[in-house]
């Protein structure tokens, strides 16, 4: 292949030589036609990929694709997801898409099925007001059966449409509107920066104290609706009221939350393809029960058993793993394996305390399957010493959803 060619398509040559070595010549001719432009859209791609250059992020945010030298080939004690359950090896795209709805499959099955979404979520707008260069229209969004709703905040920039939209989940929705803590307003900071953007909180039914009930009451013989996949099913309710809005581009819809937020995006992301794009501001995004805030295990995350509520805290003899997180580390699951099923579609970690550079070698393994996938520069990390964002962080964050989700401003 001539220098020019690998030039063109944005290739690294250390990865050229990384990809020789580990396969034959014309295999690596098939990458490099994956990476033509007008090739067919994967399922849950982004439809405007191609037109993105995604293989060509922009200098200030270039080096959170790049993991550590020592860090950039470990993949860690991680099960590939690039394996079929039994054992199969994923050889081409259409392997990937049966392992894909085989993950899926999997995890819905430990953490209970999702009702029916809804396909055009009803919007009550209930006040308006006008802020800086944008207004603000507080509104009430269904979300699950029964007309069920969550209330928030809808922060519309001034100019044109269609605009480009951010989810943005946290407790409460008056954080991420950028009426409570500075430096988690990711809804405020974006939609100056000309996003949509839709800030929400918990809704009732996955409250963070007892009896942690599930979204709505499981049959005799179902299993019971973990809560943080309620809350990713809430969330793809609302990127669906998101994309029925007319200003809003309805393919250019990412999602980001903080800490809890975090989960609850990565949870939202991975178990809906029609999210764009997302960010994960430091959740854990592995189990790890050598840290008490990578919490899973708790009831309102994914440890909810409707016949046995365990104590708070780092399962132990006494206290021990319930739920759908018992069931999941017993057979030897892990959250790689939902990192992976937002391959193509990029995703940043935004990583503090818990999420070191370390998790590197977890997130490796979604960069191998984009690589299968013919796609580079989509797996991003960037780190700060502690748990809270900080602006560079955020700047980051923001540059991010500008490349990918595009912007106004």
């Amino acid at each position: 292949m001539r220098a020019a060619q690998v030039r063109a398509y944005d290739i690294e040559t250390e990865e050229i030589f990384e990809l020789l070595t580990r396969m034959n010549f014309f295999k690596l001719l098939s990458i490099v036609f994956l990476l033509l432009p007008n090739q067919p859209t994967l399922p849950g791609q982004h439809s405007r990929d191609n037109s993105r250059g995604a293989n060509n992020v922009p200098e200030q945010i270039a080096q959170s694709f790049r993991p550590p030298l020592e860090l950039a080939h470990g993949l860690g004690k991680y099960k590939s997801p690039l394996k079929f359950y039994d054992g199969t090896t994923v050889k081409t795209r259409a392997d990937w898409q049966r392992r894909r709805q085989e993950i899926l499959k999997t995890w819905h099955g430990v953490m209970g099925a999702w009702p029916p979404l809804i396909e055009k979520p009803n919007i009550e707008y209930l006040v308006k007001e006008r802020r800086e260069d944008f207004t603000q229209h507080e509104v009430r969004i269904e979300i699950a059966p029964e007309q069920q709703t969550v209330d928030g905040y809808l922060l519309v920039p001034d100019g044109k449409g269609p605009f480009p939209a951010v989810l943005v989940v946290y407790y409460d929705a008056q954080t991420g509107a950028g009426l409570d803590k500075e430096l988690r307003d990711f809804g405020l900071q974006l939609t100056k920066r000309g996003f949509i953007t839709l800030s929400i909180g918990s809704p009732n039914f996955c409250s963070l104290r007892p009896p942690y009930k599930p979204l709505y009451e499981s049959g005799k013989d179902e299993t019971p609706l973990q809560p943080l996949s309620a809350l990713a099913y809430v969330a793809a309710n609302c990127h669906n009221a998101l994309a029925s809005l007319p200003e809003v581009d309805p393919d250019n819809i990412g999602v980001i939350g903080h800490s809890y937020g975090g989960k609850w995006a990565m949870f939202a992301s991975c178990l809906y393809g029609k999210f764009a794009c997302a960010v994960w501001s430091d959740p854990g995004i592995v189990f790890d029960e050598s840290r008490a805030n990578v919490n899973y295990w708790e009831p309102w995350y994914l440890g909810y058993d409707p016949h046995k509520q365990r104590r708070r805290g780092i399962p132990n003899a006494t206290n021990p793993r319930t739920g759908a997180y018992r069931e999941l580390f017993l057979e030897g699951h892990d959250l790689h394996e939902l990192h992976a099923l937002m391959a193509p579609r990029p995703f940043l970690v935004s990583g503090g305390s818990e999420d070191r550079p370390e998790r590197w070698k977890a997130i490796n393994h979604t960069i191998e399957v984009n690589r299968l996938l013919g796609y580079m520069n989509r797996v991003a990390m960037t780190n700060r010493k502690g748990h809270s964002p900080t602006p560079e962080s955020n700047e980051q964050v923001h540059f991010f959803f500008e490349h990918f989700l595009g912007s106004h401003k």
